[in-house]
């Protein structure tokens, strides 16, 4: 069975909700007083803790677009050990490593 896009079927069933989240987060993003890269590799910790696995890959091909290294996007999903544990880091550190080498070369 295919993988199932959740922003796919998010914009496509509910495309006012999905504007209005993107719209919310992007004013978040813009105000929190963080470079691009530094909010991407924040973000991914914290998914990682969460064992957000579709968004830590995405995420890693946009901190790969903000100039961070591979080593420093796992380095964001390892540091999640020592607040999370095993659980999260175990199932998204394979995930940020193919986010990242996937993403085209900026």
């Amino acid at each position: 069975m295919a993988e199932i896009n959740f922003f796919e079927v998010w914009g496509k069933e509910s495309p006012e909700t999905m504007q209005a989240f993107m719209d919310f987060a992007g004013k978040i993003q813009g105000k929190c007083g963080l470079d691009e890269k530094t909010f991407q590799l924040v973000y991914i910790a914290i998914q990682t803790s969460r064992g957000g696995v579709g968004s830590v890959t995405a995420h890693a091909g946009f901190a790969k677009k903000a100039g961070a290294s591979k080593q420093e996007v796992l380095g964001a999903v390892l540091v999640s050990l020592m607040t999370s544990g095993i659980n999260g880091v175990s199932d998204c550190l394979a995930a940020a490593a193919q986010g990242y080498d996937n993403a085209p070369a900026f």
